[in-house]
């Protein structure tokens, strides 16, 4: 067993295809299947099920490629401690980020790391906050951007910034013509929400003694999507106070504060316990900072430099 047979079998599960998992690795597909075959033969496992097109995962195979990726993971960690700095502000950098602050986040990450450290090839997609500490687990992803807390064990939360919900209110409502809306009148409104697809939010979605959680009605979807949906049919939304400059001028005198308390969230970077690479941590909070206002940053990301 080697490395490159691990890294070829997680490659075949990324891309279905033995021809473009191939292409990945840089060597042809007679090379990879007939290594692929031999780990097979050596574990006594088959992992794949060549039968299919997509190829797919046997589900002894699937045990055996979630700890491959673990293992490549480690010998990862391992060799960033022999690199120099420069070394390290170079490669690939996987960010995973909640719906509703990738908007926010993705075009001055891009932006920074393009102009202060061209070497660092950046990767960021939209995930679930379930799906991003899946793959860290899985080391999948080196980072994720989620609303905290995630009261995981195994990870660390590091506090980018606090920011506060706002309601959009359509003009068809009466709550339009108040300057605010006390938090505990904000379900007495036809409110629309995106959590197991957009709909009209209902009490009875709550269970006995749950709160109705704010950041929660975001899973899986984009808040300039229901800004456009209550435009069109009325209602409000809950919004997060960092959406507001993404609004078009006019429509933001939709905007009501919400108050008696006002509603709020901290947004924080997860990574794991043995996450190592401390300079791309710090690549990533400096560009938090200059995107997010320093007023609404977390007290711990203002310093120099974050310590692992």
């Amino acid at each position: 067993m080697t490395l490159q047979q691990l890294e070829y079998i997680v490659a075949v599960d990324r891309y279905g295809y033995f021809v473009a998992a191939a292409e990945s690795c840089g060597v042809t597909q007679s090379t990879l299947s007939l290594m692929v075959r031999k780990l097979e033969d050596e574990l006594d496992v088959r992992i794949f099920n060549r039968d299919t097109h997509p190829v797919e995962v046997t589900e002894a195979g699937r045990m055996v490629i979630d700890r491959a990726k673990m293992i490549l993971y480690h010998c990862g960690q391992l060799l960033e401690g022999t690199k120099s700095e420069r070394e390290l502000l170079s490669g690939t950098l996987r960010v995973a980020m909640i719906s509703s602050v990738a908007p926010i986040l993705i075009p001055g990450m891009f932006r920074f790391i393009r102009n202060n450290h061209p070497s660092i090839d950046l990767r960021v997609e939209e995930m679930l906050s379930s799906t991003i500490i899946a793959q860290l687990r899985k080391g999948e992803v080196d980072m994720g951007i989620v609303s905290s807390p995630v009261r995981e064990a195994d990870m660390l939360e590091l506090p980018l910034y606090h920011e506060s919900f706002m309601a959009y209110v359509s003009p068809q409502e009466p709550a339009y013509s108040s300057e605010s809306i006390r938090r505990s009148d904000v379900l007495d409104n036809p409110l629309w929400i995106i959590r197991d697809g957009v709909r009209l939010f209902d009490r009875s979605m709550l269970r006995p003694g749950e709160r109705f959680e704010y950041d929660a009605q975001y899973e899986g979807g984009r808040v300039g999507m229901l800004i456009q949906l209550i435009n069109e049919n009325g209602g409000m939304a809950i919004i997060p106070e960092t959406h507001v400059n993404l609004i078009l001028r006019s429509w933001q005198a939709h905007i009501r504060p919400i108050v008696d308390p006002v509603p709020m969230r901290t947004v924080s970077l997860v990574f794991r316990k043995d996450y190592i690479h401390e300079q791309l941590l710090n690549v990533v909070v400096d560009a938090v900072k200059t995107i997010i206002p320093s007023g609404m940053q977390e007290q711990v990301i203002k310093g120099e430099r974050i310590k692992l």
